[in-house]
């Protein structure tokens, strides 16, 4: 039997953290490590617990949702990020995706939901519930994964020329952290080769401003 998926809940409202966790811990295969009522925990306590799956709430004190999902993905690009939230605004999910969350879904959705959106980006695919994909235009689905603003910073560098070595120390971040970012960003833009991401950087403007020319 394989191992349990982890799970951590960041909510700073106890009551949604609890009833979420007594829901998911009548699963055999779930197990939930830590509920946690603010990004600022997640950020400190994140490394030791290494979930697979975090539910993130949007509106939290001292550190928001969406700055402690990039945090964290900085962090661990692997970990995958549940945004938990009331709002259903495709500004809000869109802005959520952006930052790098695999998956939306409304605080008000049955219960068993929750399960079947860990159960989906456990499978490396993105979850949207059913409230939030109807604030989205019809055609999302079709377009490709949006950059989070990190990818995009590793994307401009890149373009430069610069080499994972240098962008890492340009970041300071792991060489191992921007070959991920490298890797996504090859994925979601459909490109194989770096001068294909150059080219990219160019066509769509990532160049302009920074004095560079290619």
């Amino acid at each position: 039997m394989s191992d349990p998926v982890k799970v951590v809940i960041v909510d700073d409202h106890p009551m949604v953290a609890e009833g979420i966790q007594s829901i998911l811990e009548s699963y055999d295969d779930i197990e939930v490590v830590a509920t946690l009522s603010n990004g600022r925990e997640a950020v400190d306590r994140m490394p030791q617990m290494a979930p697979d799956v975090v539910l993130m709430d949007l509106n939290m004190p001292d550190i928001g949702g969406l700055t402690a999902t990039e945090m964290l993905l900085e962090a661990n690009p692997a970990t995958r990020i549940l945004i938990l939230s009331m709002h259903d605004s495709p500004e809000y999910i869109n802005t959520a995706l952006s930052h790098g969350a695999v998956g939306y879904v409304l605080k008000d959705v049955p219960t068993e939901e929750i399960k079947i959106a860990i159960d989906t980006v456990m499978t490396g695919k993105r979850y949207l519930c059913t409230g939030a994909k109807g604030s989205l235009e019809p055609e999302d689905g079709d377009q490709r994964e949006s950059l989070t603003s990190r990818e995009q910073t590793v994307l401009l560098q890149l373009a430069q020329g610069k080499s994972n070595k240098e962008v890492a120390a340009a970041l300071n971040i792991s060489v191992r952290t921007v070959e991920t970012h490298r890797k996504n960003i090859k994925r979601k833009l459909g490109i194989s080769s770096t001068a294909g991401l150059t080219r990219y950087a160019m066509e769509h403007g990532v160049l302009q401003g920074t004095g560079v020319s290619l």
